[in-house]
């Protein structure tokens, strides 16, 4: 299995120049603990994720190091650090040495560059251009749907994973970076969170128009009705 069966593909992304309570309010709008920040061609510049912004509510007089320990660090940290919480856009807060993986990158190699690099998510790059990411829970669910013996998805398989893709996209009120899809054996596993009941069923009758009846199985949560309200 790769990074293409699995991934995100509809990211959340923000500029450089989003000002840090817009990208709290993406996060919150959207139930994602990180976005990637891309400049316009694309390209990704970094990452903001729930860790940078909790920098900024955190005590300052407990980040403070010993003075005497402060003569032999590395007076960029400091200043680094400095920017981190007292910036205003994404692109002062952002983590900028963000590591990144490709469409075919197995997704063992995956799980072992999130477990070694203790980081929760990676960027996935085509041409040096963001077309999606891979999380934590994108592996864990893998992990859990992937049928025994049987790891590697077919090329019918990545087909109809897309066709359900560009088929949810057209579903009215569906946020598909919360709908995540895999395919196996021409059969889909679908997870993910949707606001209401109706679109629990509108999902399910996206899903069989491509793979057929009876042959998708939902785990889709609702949402909170307190989320409804957050935006840009």
């Amino acid at each position: 299995m790769q990074v293409k069966d699995i991934m995100t593909r509809d990211v959340i992304t923000v500029t450089g120049q989003a000002s840090v309570e817009e990208v709290a309010k993406l996060l919150l709008a959207h139930h994602v603990s990180a976005v990637p920040v891309v400049d316009d061609s694309g390209a990704v510049l970094g990452l903001v994720s729930e860790g940078d912004l909790m920098r900024r509510v955190a005590d300052p007089k407990k980040q403070r190091q010993s003075w005497w320990l402060e003569l032999f660090s590395d007076p960029r940290g400091n200043v680094g650090d400095y920017i981190k919480t007292h910036g205003r856009t994404a692109a002062d807060v952002m983590t900028q040495d963000v590591l990144s993986v490709a469409k075919e990158t197995p997704v063992g190699d995956v799980a072992r560059m999130l477990a070694t690099k203790h980081i929760k998510r990676v960027p996935v790059l085509q041409n040096g251009k963001l077309v999606g990411i891979v999380s934590r829970s994108n592996l864990l669910q893998a992990l859990a749907s992937a049928p025994p013996l049987e790891p590697v998805a077919g090329v019918e398989d990545r087909v109809l994973r897309e066709r359900i893709l560009l088929e949810l996209a057209d579903v009215p009120g569906i946020q598909v970076s919360l709908v995540n899809v895999i395919v196996s054996d021409g059969k889909a596993d679908v997870w993910g969170a949707v606001n209401s009941e109706f679109e629990q069923e509108a999902v399910r009758l996206a899903v069989e128009t491509v793979v057929g009846k009876g042959k998708a199985d939902l785990r889709l949560g609702l949402l909170p009705a307190w989320s409804y309200g957050y935006g840009i």
